[in-house]
């Protein structure tokens, strides 16, 4: 259970139907500290007697009789698995909710843009999220100008999104879990104003590392009984893998040039120990099985020390299989030879680069080599200079 320094204080709605059940006269401090008091915050008796004595709070008006008996018809007012309240704790039950709702519909069967739906949930989720530990914490999280708390066009407080959240020095996330919200934001922002295509498989490892990161944090900030384990367990799969479907699969999971030169240009802003931790980027290798006990082969995911000499072995694998392949100028333009686009040629590849400004390093096409500053092209670029093509074929078929 982690330490709360914070957080044990009742919030207006509350000490207005404190006031409301006090001036009654039947109850006294226990039975009203009762009604407060949950899971994920301790009320102190003198908290009660403050309000009672008015040396606190004297300003704040009592609840009509009306509203406390809606509070009281509807109390326990909770969540059944976790016990949050849903009025108090709203922002850690609709964090939970957003999340596991992202997964479900990642999983469910028929969901054709998946990966679209999973980020644009998750982030809600993650924002939630943040805004439960800051309030927790007793953080202000609203947006504001000159001192003034900036409202929405409705009328309602503006409060920070989750880049402004990340961005907070206070908020205790470790930087590879920073980073993956980092990218998965940039990557929402695009999916949000441009269509795509599937992006499923080649945003898994950074969707599944979302999902690790976002568990492991409301369980150290909150506690263990708000995981999600018992909600989201293994899934089963009606796939098996050989080597020609790898080689289909690897050559379906072409990433839109938005997306890829997005991810691009934020690797690039990236050193190799952040590429390589699982809190950035969650990558599994899966091996067919077969034990030499019926004990053992009947294990369907079998996990091994990350220090063994198998899981070596192992992360070389991953290692050469996400590693970015690279092309020269006239591997590019030879590319599209073969693609159907002969007349395409190599003053064309550098009157479309110098035109899109592709050799500016934030924009992710590509780098300076590792030989003599030989510039080299990301798959991203491949994917700009073929929909160019595409463009325009009556020049270049």
């Amino acid at each position: 259970m982690p330490e709360r320094k914070r957080g044990n204080r009742l919030e207006r709605w509350e000490i207005s139907l404190i006031k409301a059940m006090l001036a009654t006269g039947k109850y006294n401090d226990q039975d009203v500290l009762a009604y407060f008091t949950r899971p994920t915050r301790s009320i102190n008796h003198r908290a009660i007697s403050e309000i009672r004595s008015e040396t606190k709070h004297k300003a704040v008006k009592a609840s009509t009789a009306d509203q406390l008996n809606e509070f009281l018809r509807c109390w326990p007012d909770v969540d059944g698995e976790t016990g949050l309240s849903l009025r108090g704790d709203e922002l850690l039950v609709k964090s939970r909710e957003a999340m596991i709702a992202a997964v479900h519909n990642f999983n469910a069967a028929g969901i054709h843009f998946r990966a679209e739906i999973f980020i644009t949930t998750a982030m809600i989720g993650w924002t939630y999220l943040c805004h439960a530990w800051f309030k927790r914490e007793g953080i202000d999280f609203r947006y504001k100008e000159n001192g003034v708390v900036k409202l929405l066009k409705s009328g309602a407080e503006s409060y920070w999104d989750l880049g402004k959240c990340l961005r907070n020095d206070k908020i205790p996330l470790p930087r590879p879990v920073k980073l993956n919200l980092g990218l998965l934001l940039e990557i929402r922002h695009e999916i949000e104003h441009r269509s795509t295509n599937r992006i499923d498989d080649t945003l898994g490892p950074l969707m599944q590392a979302c999902c690790i990161n976002f568990n492991d944090t409301i369980k150290s900030w909150f506690g263990v009984q708000f995981g999600l384990e018992r909600r989201l367990p293994i899934a089963l799969q009606f796939v098996t893998f050989d080597a020609a479907q790898v080689t289909r699969l690897k050559g379906a999971n072409t990433l839109p040039p938005a997306i890829a030169s997005t991810m691009d240009a934020f690797h690039a802003g990236m050193d190799d120990d952040d590429l390589k931790d699982l809190a950035f980027s969650y990558r599994v290798a899966f091996v067919p099985k077969v034990g030499t006990k019926a004990s053992k082969s009947d294990v369907a995911i079998e996990f091994i020390k990350s220090d063994s000499s198998e899981a070596h072995q192992i992360n070389a694998v991953l290692l050469k299989e996400v590693d970015k392949a690279r092309y020269t100028a006239t591997q590019v333009v030879e590319i599209m030879h073969t693609e159907g686009y002969p007349r395409f040629k190599q003053s064309n590849h550098t009157s479309l680069w110098k035109e899109l400004d592709a050799k500016n390093s934030k924009k992710g096409f590509g780098k300076n080599g590792d030989y003599k500053n030989t510039w080299v092209w990301f798959e991203s670029w491949i994917a700009r200079v073929r929909a160019h093509c595409q463009e325009n074929a009556e020049k270049y078929v």
